[in-house]
Order: structure tokens, then C-alpha cells, then sequence
């Protein structure tokens, strides 16, 4: 059974328009039943002072894509969530092209999600591991019936 709602993907990445997301390039690529994944550059938006992949930049990526499919599991008209805490471990430097993203989850509660992002460069090898904790929300609209 699939975990998301039946969403297209041109329509998740219009969530994007006028974001960080979107300035520093991350796309959503593919929505899987259980799985969010998306890429973005590695180029002069997302490269720290020595010319690799900003540990930052891959805490967006992250952050973007379990904050998205966090949201995919809700109903929108009545909930919402927000990060409460993200962890990144970068394994390894990159350079240029992309690293592409897939975010899972680990927990879907009602109050609480987890979600763990995997970051991999072109060639699939791990740059970053993330685990990321959303808070789900109740919209204002709901919380006074």
C-alpha cells in the first residue's frame, strides 16, 4: 500500500517557487509508495569557500525533502508540519554535478514524524546521512472545533 497521496510531481515542485529550495536549485524528481527523491547542483550556489558540496546546502536538500514528504502523509486541509530537529553526517566531498536524495520514513505518529535522507552522488556513493524530526501540526481553522 502506498504511504503518499496520489500528488503529480510538477505539483510538488511548485511548492518550491520563490524558496531557498528553488534559488538554490532542488528538484523533486521521483515519488515512489514509500520514498521522496529529488536532486540538486553542485555549483556556485551550494559550494563552500573551498569548492565542495556546503555541509548547509546538503542540510536543505535534506530538510526539503522529508519536510515535503512529511507533508505528503497528511491530510493539508487539516494538518501541517514543520522541522524540529535535523542531524547530517557528511561521508564525502563533492565537487560539482548533482547529488540526488531520497527521503524514507522511520516513524509517521500523529504528533511526530522521522524521516531518514540519504545523500549520494552521481556514482551512488554516500555523501550524507540525515535524519530529520517533524512536528505535525494542527492548522488554526481545526484546533477550534
Amino acid at each position: 500500500m502506498a504511504l503518499f497521496k496520489t500528488v503529480a510531481l510538477e505539483f510538488v515542485n511548485q511548492l518550491n517557487k520563490n524558496t531557498m529550495s528553488e534559488k538554490i536549485g532542488i528538484e523533486i524528481t521521483e515519488i515512489g509508495e514509500d520514498y521522496l527523491r529529488g536532486r540538486m547542483p553542485v555549483d556556485d550556489r551550494t559550494v563552500q569557500p573551498f569548492g565542495i558540496l556546503h555541509g548547509g546546502a546538503s542540510a536543505a536538500l535534506a530538510e526539503t525533502l522529508g519536510s515535503i514528504a512529511g507533508t505528503m502523509v497528511l491530510d493539508p486541509e487539516k494538518e501541517y508540519c514543520v522541522g524540529m530537529e535535523i542531524n547530517a553526517n557528511h561521508i564525502r566531498s563533492v565537487k560539482s554535478g548533482f547529488v540526488y536524495g531520497t527521503a524514507r520514513p522511520i516513524h509517521i505518529g500523529g504528533k511526530t514524524q522521522v524521516w531518514e535522507i540519504r545523500i549520494e552522488d552521481e556514482k551512488q556513493r554516500l555523501v550524507c546521512i540525515s535524519r530529520l524530526t517533524l512536528a505535525v501540526l494542527l492548522r488554526r481553522e481545526q484546533m477550534t472545533k
